[in-house]
């Protein structure tokens, strides 16, 4: 979804300090926030409140109404959308890792568009400012203003006029030149409301499933619970984990969270290596689906030029900055 205009931001000692540390509240913080609620942006704030309720609700009629096939229905809609997120938004356009073909180009705007998390445009400008500026008052989910901020707090407040700034400095040409992405932007809003909402409500009714629940369970639960699969890339994984590439940065490898989020969790190797396709070089298949469909894609022809790191370039780096982690050269001390 797109957000509020990024005027006037919150001073870093005060709102977003707020919402870094939510389980120390006392009558200061109360009336911090009393005082910056203007840096809120409102109508963010009640659609996440909206959809969490209604998330609740889904949870619910998992256990009492929804039949098998509606949950076996959510699950692939979850992979669907969040692939769409990260083998396309992610690593085809934000960064350019492989090329694709105009079959697999479509087929990834309609997948990330179920996922509803901005179109491609705003996701890239916003990620490629995050990649330069990373952990800066310029970085749209600063993982240094805590936990609640990079998770969800940033798309409740405006943006710190850096972001802003620097966003406007950022390359966009070769995303304003794609009609299929200018596209995508000028009809964002109907294409989410079919395909996010609309079509998983519908598709249950055809084994029998009742609108409502198909609603809930496979449109609104799974849509919340993808949401929070990829915030846990900007909150978690830079939060916690190894870093056997570079141990001077917050990013950091998050197996759980590679698993959730179809291979994102490898961040600590993704933010030295972000043009790599595979966005990890450890995991395999199973804790990265978004590359098992890539892979996929290039032996149907549809990806090619897939870019990755030679043996020799990860091994003088993981030498040079790593943290002294990673399995190869934990083999090494072993072997004394």
């Amino acid at each position: 979804m797109e957000h509020g205009d990024p005027n006037p931001a919150p001073d870093r000692e005060t709102c977003a300090e707020y919402f870094a540390l939510p389980f120390q509240i006392d009558v200061e913080d109360i009336f911090i926030t009393l005082k910056t609620a203007h840096h809120v942006v409102w109508p963010n704030v009640v659609f996440f409140i909206l959809v969490h309720l209604g998330s609740l609700h889904g949870i619910y009629l998992i256990f009492t109404k929804a039949k098998w096939q509606t949950l076996v229905f959510t699950y692939f809609m979850y992979i669907v959308s969040n692939t769409g997120m990260t083998a396309g938004v992610h690593r085809l356009w934000a960064h350019k890792a492989y090329k694709a073909k105009l079959p697999l180009k479509i087929l990834l705007v309609l997948m990330s568009t179920i996922g509803f998390q901005g179109s491609v445009h705003q996701w890239v400008r916003d990620h490629r400012v995050h990649h330069k500026y990373s952990e800066t008052d310029a970085d749209p989910h600063n993982a240094t203003r805590g936990f609640f901020f990079s998770h969800i707090g940033w798309l409740l407040m405006k943006k710190h006029p850096e972001v802003t700034a620097k966003g406007h400095d950022i390359d966009m040409s070769d995303l304003r030149a794609d009609k299929l992405i200018c596209l995508q932007k000028k009809y964002y809003y109907p294409l989410v409301l079919l395909l996010c909402f609309i079509t998983p409500t519908v598709i249950p009714l055809l084994w029998g499933e009742e609108m409502w629940t198909a609603f809930f369970v496979a449109g609104i639960l799974r849509y919340t619970f993808s949401l929070h699969t990829i915030f846990l890339v900007n909150s978690l994984a830079h939060m916690w984990g190894t870093k056997p590439y570079d141990k001077r940065m917050k990013p950091a490898e998050t197996k759980s969270v590679s698993f959730l989020a179809c291979g994102e969790g490898f961040h600590n190797y993704h933010h030295v290596f972000p043009w790599d396709y595979k966005a990890a070089e450890m995991g395999g298949y199973a804790l990265n689906i978004s590359r098992l469909f890539i892979d996929t894609m290039a032996k149907i022809g549809w990806a090619y030029d897939l870019k990755t790191v030679t043996e020799a370039t990860l091994k003088r780096r993981i030498i040079r900055t790593g943290d002294g982690t990673h399995p190869s050269l934990l083999k090494e001390n072993d072997s004394f």
